[in-house]
């Protein structure tokens, strides 16, 4: 299950004109903040959230440094244009810079992420210090002109305070983060209160009475409403990230750690230049059939031969039989002779990588060899000889320890070979030619204890490290031998390959031992595990601007750099078009979120729009009407899945009408459509510029400037009733923009180009439109003409929302490529996984391979006992040996297999593997039960061992 990615599946409810349906909440499940965070504590990631969360607020707290140096310096820069009269601002001038200096150098201690990661409560001190000394001066401010200057003034720090909580401030919790900003808002509350309560003529909203304050409350209500759907959608987001790269990981982690697995067996089947053609042409025919790779699985393999045939012109060829193998297997019960087949073949395995001979393959007591195939090798001969020799010494330990009458006959051979694999099935490494002939025969005719070596193999020898004897009899008998010069060796080998092939084989198989350190660096232990996820989760990107310091960690300069290289500066949107596509086009199923905070705002606005327009007002009761009903209708629409969802007690397998199924169908379009996203985005944004055109359709500025001016001659009250109050029409703009910025999963740039249009259409109006009305409302500081005062207000609230939402995009974006790129990866790494499985399966029985991959480290023997079957030895006698005649063996063997092929159908008939000219194959191998009876045993014992009986008798051929 990937969290926090749909793979954007189209709905269920594919036709319209469905009666009923069920109720699918799967996808909508895993964004809800409550699952997100139970899933981190199941997964024991909280620590390590919690430790990213505080490396993203320490990056938000960068950004937030720049822009308040950028606000400050812009609000000092725009008092001292703008006032004439300095000794008025002198103060302002003096206090703002000791309050920018105060709350900068207060938050910088949260740049030591290593002291605020240990004490959490460094950051919220910080915070809430930081906070209310910023309120604090905004309202000092205010009182000190007030009474010495007998100006009111309008707050000015009002708006952005409570932007600075929720977007920037290191406060890990949403409730300390909003409670803190209730305070800030009940102090600011409060204070308009007191300035109404006490002093008439404090500021200018008093003409509305306490109407006023209820917009006052209701603006505060909005702000803070959208600050915490701001934090709770930023944290569900980035826990969804944060899942959905623990995930990744994992199954990356696990997907290399069986890739590596399964490389290491079949490279102790295939050498790796045979293997890797095949396989590339195993992964071209999965590409080319990924609708329908399970069939392929099934048949990738059937529809045509694989011939990889290689030529080796100088390499030495080792063939060693177990002398009295018969005997043995007349003597010894099946499990004692299995164990003795794998105490000695381990042995010569390890013996063979220590002399860096590769080994073909074995057949009951006969196992050969060849040097110099993998890679040329001058020494081949002298490799293979004290291979040998080696092989004599340990089927001596193996006699002496169990008692046995066994010893070894081996025959080496120098020359060429034609080596690979033919067939179509049961694929085995094997080798081919004239000289591969010889060094089967020099075993045969050899004596038991000696090396057979013809007279090329001891050419190549130094004659004063071993001693040599004349051949024997029987191969100067022999017609393949009667012209060759042949030679009985014998020397000491060196102990330590005696030993360590002794303590291999004690301590588990050969495909262990070769290959004990690769698995013990790519098995993902619990450690190494936690160690990459945690290595990991420190490359997650943060944005930001990196501050270096001498108590600070310094953050991942290249994936920042990398970051910078991909995404834009100004829109942050990735400079690769078909990866921004991807992006925008992902489901939103935080929709149902975003629209109860669009409903919430209009409710707010609807509401200001009423308490501002007190008289009756047809068009705006109509207009109030239909806004609030399509947001409601929308608010439903969003929400109706979920509610269904809770009141079904999430049992998905209900019954759902055709009402209940159109409303699904229509919503889940929604959620996957980035069009319909939009436009219902631009829908809402209409609705709120509806509301508040009421406001400035309703305003008689005629009458408005008359009543001005005669207040002013006359000295009396005006009614202010005719038109609206400027700072609370600014207030609903910097909350309209703030919706625009917040609304999730619509474009950057869409976001950027709206809001640029308000923010002009503002200015317009401000200057244009309503000029008069704003120059004679409240201003923020003494001699600033009001209008700039309102246009500061707004202009900062674009810069904080853009600053706000860029970083926010930045960081999902970041996350998202990061993901992609594991996903891409993980992808290739399956493609290599499916190649080799199949290449396994068409090697082995896919029990065996099974077992070897789920039990490589467990030391365990793995035998059948079948009791009654039937096996046949097919040979080709008098088959020339060259490139010709394997091109025909080739067709021949291919014809063979699918043969057995068309029986297996109806017999259990199985091919075993192909040895030089012969064809074996066996009846009455019925891997099923095997495989049956190996799961119920549980791996109980040191060795596995299935018993079965067939249903057919037959006789051993």
């Amino acid at each position: 299950m990937n969290f926090p990615k749909s793979n954007g599946r189209k709905s269920p409810f594919r036709r319209m004109r469905l009666k009923s349906c069920h109720l699918d909440y799967a996808d909508e499940r895993l964004w809800e903040h409550s699952y997100l965070k139970e899933k981190c504590k199941e997964l024991n990631l909280e620590e390590e959230y919690k430790n990213y969360q505080v490396r993203l607020m320490v990056s938000n707290l960068t950004i937030f440094y720049l822009l308040f140096i950028i606000l400050s310096l812009s609000f000092m820069t725009i008092e001292l244009l703008c006032v004439q009269h300095y000794n008025y601002v002198v103060v302002n001038l003096t206090v703002r810079a000791s309050n920018t200096i105060l709350v900068l150098s207060l938050l910088s201690i949260n740049f030591c992420e290593k002291l605020v990661s240990r004490h959490k409560w460094v950051m919220i001190f910080s915070s809430v210090l930081s906070v209310y000394l910023v309120v604090l001066t905004d309202i000092a401010l205010i009182t000190y002109h007030y009474y010495v200057h007998s100006w009111p003034l309008n707050a000015s720090f009002d708006v952005f305070t409570l932007c600075m909580i929720y977007m920037f401030m290191p406060i890990p919790s949403i409730k300390w983060a909003a409670l803190l900003a209730c305070s800030v808002s009940l102090i600011y509350v409060a204070f308009f209160m007191h300035s109404l309560t006490f002093n008439a003529v404090y500021t200018e909203r008093d003409s509305f009475g306490y109407d006023v304050i209820s917009t006052d409350i209701l603006h505060n209500l909005g702000f803070n409403m959208m600050g915490i759907f701001f934090r709770i959608m930023n944290d569900t987001m980035v826990r969804a990230s944060f899942l959905d790269r623990h995930q990744f990981i994992m199954e990356e982690t696990w997907l290399r750690h069986a890739l590596l697995q399964e490389s290491i067996l079949l490279d102790s089947i295939l050498p790796p230049q045979i293997a890797k053609p095949v396989q590339e042409k195993i992964k071209s025919k999965i590409t080319q059939s990924e609708n329908n790779p399970e069939r392929y699985l099934m048949n990738s393999l059937r529809t045509e031969s694989f011939m990889a045939i290689q030529i080796h012109p100088d390499v030495s060829i080792l063939y060693a039989d177990v002398v009295n193998y018969t005997h043995l297997t007349t003597t010894l019960t099946v499990a004692n002779l299995v164990k003795v087949l794998h105490d000695l073949y381990g042995r010569f395995d390890i013996a063979a990588s220590n002399f860096k001979v590769q080994r073909i393959k074995f057949l009951g007591d006969c196992y050969y060899c060849v040097a110099g195939l993998t890679t040329p090798d001058p020494d081949h001969a002298k490799c293979c000889v004290s291979l040998g020799i080696s092989m004599i010494s340990n089927i001596q330990e193996v006699r002496a320890e169990r008692e046995l009458d066994i010893d070894m006959r081996i025959g080496v051979h120098s020359g060429s070979l034609l080596a690979g694999i033919i067939g179509e099935a049961k694929l085995q490494f094997d080798i081919w030619g004239t000289d591969v002939e010889i060094a089967n025969h020099l075993e045969s005719t050899g004596k038991p204890g000696y090396v057979h070596v013809s007279g090329r193999t001891l050419s190549m020898l130094n004659p004063s490290d071993y001693t040599i004897l004349t051949g024997t009899q029987k191969a100067r008998k022999d017609p393949v031998l009667q012209y060759i010069s042949t030679y009985l060796l014998t020397g000491q080998v060196a102990r330590e390959s005696v030993i360590s092939s002794i303590g291999g084989v004690l301590s588990g198989s050969f495909l262990e031992i070769r290959s004990i350190e690769r698995i013990r660096s790519g098995r993902p232990s619990q450690s190494s595990m936690t160690d990459e996820l945690r290595e990991e989760f420190r490359n997650m990107p943060v944005g930001g601007i990196n501050f270096n310091s001498a108590c600070c960690r310094r953050t991942s300069l290249d994936t920042h750099k990398k970051a910078q290289r991909e995404i834009g500066i100004f829109c942050a949107a990735f400079k690769d078009s078909s990866l921004e596509w991807n992006y925008l086009h992902q489901p939103d199923f935080i929709f149902k979120s975003s629209m109860l905070l669009a409903w919430g705002i209009g409710c707010c606005l609807i509401y200001i729009q009423i308490v501002t327009n007190n008289f009756s007002c047809t068009s705006c009761i109509v207009v109030d009407l239909v806004t609030f009903f399509f947001l409601t209708f929308l608010l439903c629409l969003a929400w109706y899945k979920n509610v269904c969802w809770w009141k079904s007690g999430r049992y998905e397998f209900k019954i759902y009408g055709k009402y209940s199924c159109f409303a699904f169908h229509t919503f889940e379009k929604i959620q996957h459509s980035v069009s319909m996203r939009i436009t219902v985005y631009l829908g809402i944004l209409l609705c709120y510029y509806a509301v508040i055109s009421l406001i400035m359709l309703n305003c008689d500025r005629d009458l408005y400037e008359l009543s001005y001016i005669e207040s002013k001659l006359y000295h009396y009250e005006m009614d202010r009733d005719t038109c609206f109050h400027p700072w609370v029409f600014t207030n609903m703009i910097s909350l309209i923009l703030g919706v625009s910025y917040t609304f999730a999963r619509i474009p950057f740039a869409l976001k950027i180009i709206i809001s640029c249009c308000e923010t002009v259409a503002y200015l317009l109006i401000v200057f244009f439109q309503f000029p008069f009305i704003f120059q004679h409302s409240a201003t923020t500081t003494p001699y600033m003409k009001a209008e700039i005062a309102h246009c500061v207000r707004v202009c900062m609230m674009l810069l904080t929302m853009y600053a706000k939402e860029r970083q926010s995009e930045f960081n999902t974006k970041m996350n998202y490529k990061l993901n992609v790129d594991l996903q891409n990866k993980q992808k290739a790494a399956d493609l290599t996984n499916q190649s080799i499985i199949i290449l396994l399966n068409n090697i082995l029985p896919s029990h065996v391979v099974d077992l070897y991959l789920n039990s490589l480290a467990k030391h365990e023997l793995y035998y059948e006992n079948y009791r009654m079957v039937s096996v046949m030895f097919a040979m080709l006698i008098n088959f020339p040996m060259n490139l010709p005649s394997l091109r025909v063996l080739n067709d021949i063997i291919t014809e063979f297999d699918r043969l057995l092929a068309a029986y297996r159908e109806y017999y259990v008939v199985e091919k075993i593997k192909v040895v030089g000219w012969t064809y074996m194959a066996a009846c009455g191998l019925d891997f099923n039960l095997a495989s049956n009876i190996r799961e119920n045993n549980h791996f109980r014992h040191s060795s596995l061992h299935v018993e079965a009986n067939p249903h057919f008798s037959g006789t051993r051929s």
